[in-house]
């Protein structure tokens, strides 16, 4: 019989079983096929009522065991679950990486094959929500995997989260992955988080000593964050020394301890009675009245503070209320006492270590503060000498006292303003607007001096006089041409941000930008004065000017345009200083006092002496503020004093030149 007619042959019943039990090996459209238990899923399953369940309290375990398997699914199960993409089924409990399709579709994936188990509907599915501290957890598991995940931003990343949640765990997950570290940068990063974790965590007392005296002057935050806890006490009272690490025995009434703290101790140790206020002293006296009479006196004695007192004394010491001694403060009862801090580490060897190291960043941060002291007051000194150079020119060498001259750094700032509204590259606008500031403030002083100053020489009150009541025209001008509102000159990215030598010293580069423009026009000014024609001739005029005009010079064209070029160099300090103050119209009132302080201190006609006064008061400014930082003001007020003091001392300045400048 063939195979055919056998088959015919069978029973319809058996026929019908057997396609029934075809129709169930073969999986419907839509549904996944199961799925044998790989490893993960077999530490999966081990750990289901716990994953399950998904406490804080008691999912460690499960968490740790995944991450303990050294399986390279673990970090992807870890995530999914982070990430609330992690499904189980509920006919066998398996648990699958799952992205939700539709409202009623998952599309699953097997955690370990990766392999896609296809779209299925969510009806047998249930996803698994952890709460944001079960999310911490897995988190802090991940940690391990991501400090040698292959992309460097991760592990980065990975650094930067156990700096801000550190945990015990890390401490070996970070040992681990330094041998196998490829990046130099990240690797020292990890070494220094090692040991950081190492002061907070490690068991091993010696490894801590390492870690500790290892951070000895070092500037780092982190450093002197991981330090300060192991030096952090706790005040006891106690008649003998107690057991423990002792820092120093404390008085009461100081910033550790205050009286009322030190007293509350003692009431809590029972080591002295409480003291009633006189509120309850009065009530328990109301409480005790016995035929007219409080402790034996008299209800109509009882007019003043000290009749009460001895009332209360009485019941005292008929053993009525508790002890107390008329007049008795709290300081009188804490005086007895003993107190001691204590510290929280327990090991002598380590706060030591602590100590030591943390004086020896304590005084490495004070040398570097100098340091960056230095750098600011260096800087506001550049900022001063560029502001006051064209100063210097106009009333130290042609004793011209000229109050507009601030208006001219506003112009030239102004001027920076409207270049880059024409040139939108910031790098580019700047510098064009370095040669346009200088022709514009240039030009404006050649015609100031032309029209006004030239007229008033050798009138040093009118000449005041005149130059403040432009002064104040210019700044009018510019609020009906500008507003009142400030303008941005913003500088060029390549100028943004700040060169940070370590965690205390630092300095912007527009500042560091501003001292070297100050020391080129420095070197400028130099150049114009001892190698050009218009430098003798100025000097000439300047030494003495019938003389010069006796040899051919032209007095007045010279002072036209050494007017002119002091006028233009204010200009350029305008474009400097707009890139970091606000440019208004009454930018230049801010620079104008420095800038005269800065003649004058410095010797009035001498650009060596104007440095020297730049840097003075830079230097005493900078100082100032740091002794009093809370107020600004106050530290002008105090330099505008010491100056005073100075010219009492040096009228001429620090570097005096003979000249006409010098009233010589």
């Amino acid at each position: 019989m063939s195979i055919r007619s056998r088959i015919v042959a069978l029973p319809a019943c058996l026929l019908l079983g057997l396609t029934l039990v075809c129709a169930a090996l073969v999986p419907a459209p839509g549904q996944a096929q199961d799925t044998a238990a790989g490893p993960i899923q077999s530490v999966l399953q081990a750990h289901r009522a716990l994953i399950e369940k998904s406490s804080r309290k008691t999912v460690g375990e499960a968490i740790d065991a995944i991450t303990g398997s050294g399986l390279p699914q673990a970090q992807s199960v870890l995530e999914s679950w982070q990430a609330k993409e992690m499904w189980q089924r509920e006919t066998d409990g398996y648990f699958f990486r799952g992205r939700e399709i539709d409202r009623d579709t998952v599309q699953l994936y097997d955690f370990d094959s990766g392999a896609d188990l296809g779209p299925v509907p969510d009806d047998d599915l249930k996803q698994l929500k952890p709460n944001s501290g079960v999310r911490g957890l897995i988190g802090a598991a991940l940690v391990r995997f991501q400090l040698t995940d292959p992309d460097p931003e991760k592990r980065r990343a990975a650094l930067d989260a156990i700096a801000r949640d550190a945990e015990a765990s890390h401490l070996d997950a970070i040992a681990a992955s330094i041998a196998g570290e490829t990046d130099a940068a990240i690797k020292a990063a990890k070494e220094r988080t090692l040991r950081l974790l190492t002061i907070r965590f490690s068991d091993v007392e010696n490894e801590r000593l390492a870690a500790i005296r290892s951070f000895k002057g070092d500037l780092g935050v982190d450093a002197r964050a991981a330090l300060n806890p192991l030096l952090a006490t706790k005040v006891l009272f106690s008649p003998e020394p107690p057991v423990g690490n002792i820092a120093h025995q404390v008085s009461p009434g100081g910033a550790e301890l205050s009286v009322a703290e030190a007293h509350a101790m003692m009431v809590t140790a029972g080591a002295t009675p409480a003291l009633p206020g006189a509120a309850e002293r009065k009530a328990t006296l109301i409480a005790h009245i016995d035929g007219g009479k409080v402790g034996g006196v008299p209800i109509g004695q009882l007019d003043t503070q000290a009749a009460r007192d001895r009332a209360y004394a009485a019941l005292a010491e008929a053993g009525v209320v508790a002890p107390f001694t008329p007049g008795q403060t709290e300081a009188d009862a804490v005086a007895s006492g003993r107190f001691w801090a204590v510290y929280d580490e327990p090991s002598a060897a380590i706060t030591d270590a602590a100590a030591e190291t943390l004086a020896a960043i304590s005084t490495t941060v004070g040398v570097n503060q100098a340091l960056d002291l230095t750098l600011d007051a260096l800087s506001l000194a550049s900022i001063y000498f560029l502001a006051a150079i064209g100063l210097a020119i106009t009333f130290g060498v042609m004793g011209v006292i000229n109050m507009a001259h601030g208006e001219f750094i506003m112009m030239g700032a102004y001027t920076g303003y409207v270049i880059q509204q024409i040139v939108p590259d910031y790098t580019l606008s700047i510098l064009l607007a370095i040669p346009v500031a200088f022709a514009v403030t240039f030009a404006a002083g050649v015609a100031m001096e032309r029209l006004v100053i030239r007229w008033l020489y050798h009138r040093p009150l009118e000449t005041l006089l005149a130059t403040f009541g432009i002064s104040i025209a210019l700044q009018q001008l510019a609020k009906n041409i500008f507003g009142t509102q400030a303008r941005p000159l913003t500088a060029p990215a390549w100028l943004d941000g700040a060169w940070a030598l370590n965690d205390v010293v630092g300095i912007s580069y527009i500042r560091i930008a501003i001292f070297v423009l100050a020391l080129v026009f420095l070197a400028i000014y130099l150049w114009i004065m001892n190698r050009t024609r218009l430098g003798l001739e100025t000097r000439a005029v300047t030494q003495n000017p019938k003389m010069a005009g006796s040899m051919g010079i032209n007095p007045d064209r010279v002072n036209m345009l050494t007017f002119g070029l002091g006028s233009g160099i204010a200009g350029i300090a305008g474009v400097a200083i707009g890139l970091f103050a606000k440019v208004t119209s009454e930018l230049g009132q801010d620079y104008i006092v420095q800038s005269f302080m800065t003649v004058v201190v410095g010797g009035v006609g001498n650009v060596w002496g104007t440095l020297a006064g730049a840097t003075l008061i830079g230097f005493l400014q900078k100082g100032i503020e740091w002794l009093n930082p809370s107020n600004t003001l106050a530290a002008q007020t105090y330099m505008i004093i010491f100056i005073i003091i100075f010219i009492q001392f040096r009228p001429r300045g620090i570097i005096a030149l003979k000249g006409r400048a010098a009233g010589d």
